[in-house]
């Protein structure tokens, strides 16, 4: 088998279909050339005879989007391949269009549509995609994983509940972390980051789960102080804040995961409070609508727009034209 080559011509999207080869080639090509050489899984299906899939791939920071689209088929994560990997990552994954299993430890999840399951590429597994293999497959740095879930490996093949709570939060967010949007994110990688891990933690259980002492109490109000003083820097990232606290970014997320709330979320809040000022104030109405967004730290003022018609209910004109 020669050496994957990516369909697309993109420098940051990456593409592999089984429609480059014949029918018959379709089901070892995607064995040799994307599993075995490139997710280092091997792979068996039912539908050998008329078998087809995608795989569409694309970096998000530290995080790679994976695209899965194909024909029903079992998955196998095996020992030589463990031997042979050069790096090792935790996937998340999410599959919306039929139930599914997955399976790890000697635990087996049996997964609905939305749920989803969190494995270890350090250790064998199994899926059984039993009408197809329609996912999205996030992989995640096994050191980013450690620094959100200290007990990781304690939590993989298990069933993340896509319909209530956390787990009804994370999947959506899943759901919407295509490959296409990683190559044009509309907020910065790193943002995105801070959200899918609070979501992630949150949705593992590691919640408030009871009262947290007074001291990660006050911890949480210096964050949130110190992110509303600093909501107007353009980029600001929970590595920034917890840096001018002299705490780490572990600490940071936990205190406000505790507080039912994650970084993004807390800056977004405090960035549409000051916009909405602004916008209510006629002496403000010299400014334009792109030095309203700039000035709350929202350099592009298409962002800047969508932002307030999410947050506020409205656009920046609409908002000026209400009050």
């Amino acid at each position: 088998m020669n050496a994957i080559a990516p369909a697309s011509a993109s420098a940051a999207i990456h593409t592999w279909s089984t429609d480059t080869v014949p029918p018959a080639q379709r089901l070892d090509y995607w064995v040799g050339a994307v599993c075995e050489g490139f997710l280092e899984m091997d792979v068996t299906s039912p539908a050998a005879g008329d078998f087809g899939a995608t795989l569409v791939s694309a970096p998000l920071g530290p995080i790679v989007v994976n695209e899965v689209r194909g024909s029903a088929q079992d998955v196998y994560r095996t020992r030589r391949a463990i031997a042979q990997s050069r790096h090792n990552y935790f996937y998340l994954l999410c599959k919306t269009d039929s139930a599914w299993v997955a399976v790890q430890d000697g635990r087996a999840a049996r997964l609905l549509p939305g749920d989803a399951v969190l494995v270890d590429s350090r250790r064998l597994y199994e899926f059984h995609l039993l009408q197809s293999a329609d996912t999205i497959s996030l992989e995640l740095p096994t050191a980013w994983v450690d620094a959100w879930l200290p007990d990781a490996g304690d939590l993989v093949a298990r069933r993340i509940d896509g319909q209530a709570g956390w787990g009804g939060v994370l999947s959506s967010f899943v759901r919407q972390l295509t490959p296409a949007l990683a190559t044009n994110p509309p907020l910065p990688a790193e943002l995105l980051g801070d959200q899918l891990g609070g979501l992630l933690a949150l949705a593992m259980g590691h919640g408030p789960v009871q009262a947290p002492d007074a001291g990660r109490a006050a911890l949480r109000r210096r964050v949130l102080e110190a992110t509303r003083e600093r909501h107007a820097e353009p980029g600001l990232t929970a590595a920034g804040v917890a840096r001018g606290l002299g705490i780490s970014e572990r600490s940071l997320h936990r205190c406000l995961g505790e507080g039912a709330t994650t970084f993004a979320t807390a800056l977004a809040g405090f960035r549409m409070q000051a916009a909405q000022r602004m916008l209510r104030d006629v002496r403000f109405d010299r400014l334009s609508i792109a030095e309203i967004g700039f000035r709350v730290g929202l350099a592009d003022a298409s962002h800047f727009v969508r932002q307030c018609r999410r947050h506020l209910g409205g656009t920046p004109g609409e908002l000026r034209r209400r009050r």
